[in-house]
């Protein structure tokens, strides 16, 4: 899939505020830090289209960017540590929670995973939520560029046997990196054929 245009739209805290348009949409989420924003500009091929920063947490709303005038990308605050306020990590939690209990839109979600770590059960226990709601989901693990091939592979070995702990299958997964623009072609390619699997249904 090409990028033709990628523009922010909106972002808010209540979820009845989101975009009305019944066009699909596509949640990224994980933990703080994940490199999430990096790799929404990458796969955008936009410098600045979801904010980056040093520190994590940045990302307290749920920002919605319109891509090719057809589907939305949907940039989720970070779960776990983040350097706020408890009330404020609570309002998160709620808002995400509603975000993915009540957006009728939501196709998919993507849940972002620092490769170079081992599994944590803030992530593991995130995708049991979502595997309850029967909200598919597929993940994108990030910053590949930060392990040697070897060490990656021994990594995402780790990870599979975790997740067949739980799972009967490893879910669908890619690996990323921001910098080096890997997996971007994979990704959006599967974006788009799971939306033209939609216009036939529909």
């Amino acid at each position: 899939m090409k990028i033709k245009s990628a523009e922010f739209l909106m972002s808010n805290s209540d979820v009845s505020k989101c975009p009305k348009e019944p066009l699909p949409e596509y949640a990224f989420i994980g933990r703080s830090n994940v490199g999430k924003s990096s790799l929404i500009n990458m796969l955008a091929d936009r410098k600045n289209l979801a904010k980056t920063s040093g520190k994590p947490g940045k990302t307290q709303l749920i920002n919605h960017f319109i891509i090719n005038k057809s589907w939305y990308l949907v940039d989720l605050p970070g779960y776990g540590y983040a350097r706020v306020s408890k009330k404020a990590k609570k309002t998160f939690q709620k808002f995400i929670t509603d975000y993915f209990e009540k957006r009728s839109q939501l196709v998919l979600a993507f849940v972002l995973i620092d490769c170079r770590h081992e599994p944590q059960p803030v992530d593991i226990d995130f995708m049991r939520y979502l595997a309850q709601l029967d909200i598919p989901f597929q993940i994108i693990f990030t910053k590949a560029d930060k392990l040697k091939p070897k060490a990656l592979a021994t990594n995402l070995e780790t990870y599979t046997q975790k997740m067949l702990e739980s799972w009967e299958e490893m879910p669908a997964y890619y690996v990323t990196s921001s910098s080096k623009k890997q997996g971007k072609e994979i990704v959006l390619d599967n974006i788009k054929t799971i939306n033209q699997q939609l216009k036939d249904i529909l």
